[in-house]
């Protein structure tokens, strides 16, 4: 590495090399005179002075080369740890991806008819009236408007709602828009789930027309009764709550959807299905 010097340390150098050249001088034209005890004496402080002043130009020099050479070393360290942080989140995104594979294979094995396409979610629609996302594929892989989208264990994640060429837009459960025909899975009632989003009961979903009579409990499962565009047998969500609606006649139950939106990262649309 070549040592750069800076404008400070050149003076440095250049005063020290005049004052030694000055008492070389000096010296050589009063050895052997008269008086030469006398000027040894008066030149010697200069000399140590001169001393002093060329050790701390070294001195300077060298933590001038010792922080460049720390800071060369410095910015080539980051630059490992920078890739290897970047291994690392590849790592991790192999290996969910990978986890989302095994889990997909166990549902094409329950529902053989299912034909998939996967892909990526590139953004989310920022709005407090609406909940959906864009992905990275469109009708150049087979999706069009009116498909379900679904996580890897067969979670309702939402509809396809809009699709170009190369992107989709996926309007999700949580959305008042969507409403889904779906049972309790452990008593057989029906109704229909829409998102509470519109209702102020932000991140749940609702299930609305249950019978007057029916038994809802904590944690029951809700299923899709299976429609032209619903498979059956997908997961919504497990109740939380349940009460009589604003016209008494009917209940409804609140549900916590199944999908972990929040930490979605990619998402199934499937393209073909056979209701069992």
């Amino acid at each position: 590495m070549k040592k750069h010097l800076t404008a400070k340390t050149k003076w440095l150098i250049v005063i020290a090399v005049l004052l030694a050249g000055l008492m070389t001088i000096t010296a050589a034209v009063n050895r052997g005179r008269p008086g030469e005890n006398l000027i040894q004496t008066m030149l010697t402080p200069f000399r140590s002075a001169t001393s002093a002043l060329v050790r701390q130009v070294e001195q300077y020099y060298d933590y001038v080369f010792r922080y460049e050479s720390l800071q060369a070393e410095n910015e080539a360290l980051k630059a490992q740890i920078i890739a290897m942080e970047e291994d690392v989140r590849s790592a991790d995104s192999l290996q969910r991806e990978n986890e989302r594979l095994h889990q997909l294979l166990g549902l094409s094995e329950e529902h053989e008819g299912y034909h998939k396409v996967s892909a990526y979610i590139i953004s989310w629609v920022d709005s407090n009236w609406k909940s959906a996302f864009t992905i990275g594929k469109g009708t150049n892989s087979g999706i069009h408007e009116g498909l379900v989208a679904i996580t890897e264990y067969g979670q309702v994640v939402g509809l396809v709602t809009e699709a170009g060429t190369n992107w989709a837009t996926v309007t999700t459960v949580l959305d008042s828009a969507l409403g889904i025909s779906a049972t309790v899975a452990s008593t057989g009632y029906n109704g229909v789930v829409e998102g509470a989003l519109a209702t102020g009961s932000e991140g749940l979903l609702r299930m609305n027309y249950l019978p007057t009579d029916s038994v809802l409990r904590n944690n029951d499962q809700v299923l899709t009764t299976g429609s032209t565009v619903y498979p059956r047998g997908l997961i919504l969500g497990y109740i939380t709550d349940a009460d009589f609606d604003e016209t008494g006649v009917a209940k409804y139950a609140m549900l916590k959807p199944a999908a972990e939106l929040d930490d979605l990262e990619q998402v199934f649309i499937i393209t073909e299905y056979e209701n069992q």
